[in-house]
């Protein structure tokens, strides 16, 4: 059983710890809304039909590297897929696998 005055040393920590990492905590908050707002950008403009990595890229104002990397992220959780290559065969398409 535990009793009040270790309850109390339980509180105490974990309100220290939370001051420790409070900068920490708010950077990972910080890339994770910033992750979001990117990520909504990318079904925003696929919901116009599929489309290449340098298009959305491009559509999003974001470096092709980034929308890479979000499209590959977004393909592992189901959000988008594959949907062939474009016209020259070079890239591949995605396409929203749900319309919301």
């Amino acid at each position: 059983m535990t009793t009040n005055e270790e309850k109390k040393k339980r509180t105490e920590m974990l309100v220290e710890m939370r001051k420790e990492r409070r900068e920490t905590v708010q950077r990972a908050q910080e890339l994770l809304k910033a992750q979001q707002s990117a990520r909504k950008a990318l079904e925003r403009a696929l919901t116009g039909g599929p489309h290449s990595v340098p298009q959305l890229a491009q559509a999003v104002n974001m470096p092709a590297h980034e929308a890479l990397w979000h499209i590959a992220a977004m393909k592992k959780y189901g959000i988008v897929a594959e949907a062939g290559t474009d016209e020259s065969g070079d890239y591949y398409l995605y396409r929203l696998v749900k319309e919301a």
